[in-house]
């Protein structure tokens, strides 16, 4: 992998299948990088701890290997590698590599990161890059009036 190369990531959401975002990222750039470039295109806010795992489905993700853990960057004892450390090039080395993205462990958003084609870098191109999105986003926090709608509802 050349140090001028881009990684085009196909980010879906496991809930929602035909909900995804397609986005070039320099593939020298590290897995914290990446996060915030797949909570950006989600139109998240980049405020909670995430890791990236290589069990995409289940209730043991957390415990698969290899795993990338922002929890190995704060100085917690943890088995996983450090996603400030880690390039992109190195945790998805070839097309059709899939890992698990988890961001936000309270309200548990997972989406499947696959990369579906590796390229060279382009002049004059600010990266990451969303080349295409498809569905509509769902809301990272719902708003306080559905929420009191709701316990309305229930009542």
């Amino acid at each position: 992998m050349t140090e001028a190369g881009t990684h085009i990531i196909r980010v879906t959401l496991q809930d929602e299948p035909t909900t995804y975002r397609e986005i070039e990222v320099e593939s020298r750039i590290t897995l914290s990088d990446l996060a915030e470039a797949i909570v950006h295109a989600f139109g998240f806010e980049f405020d909670h701890a995430f890791g990236f795992y290589s069990k995409l489905t289940g209730q043991d993700v957390m415990r698969s290997q290899p795993k990338y853990e922002l929890f190995a960057d704060m100085g917690e004892r943890t088995e996983a590698k450090s996603v400030r450390k880690t390039r992109i090039a190195d945790a998805f080395p070839d097309v059709g590599h899939k890992m698990l993205f988890l961001f936000d462990y309270g309200d548990d958003w997972r989406f499947v990161v696959e990369v579906i084609g590796i390229s060279q870098k382009a002049t004059k191109t600010r990266y990451p890059k969303v080349l295409k999105k498809v569905g509509q986003a769902p809301k990272q926090y719902g708003s306080w009036d559905e929420d009191a709608d709701d316990e309305d509802e229930e009542l």
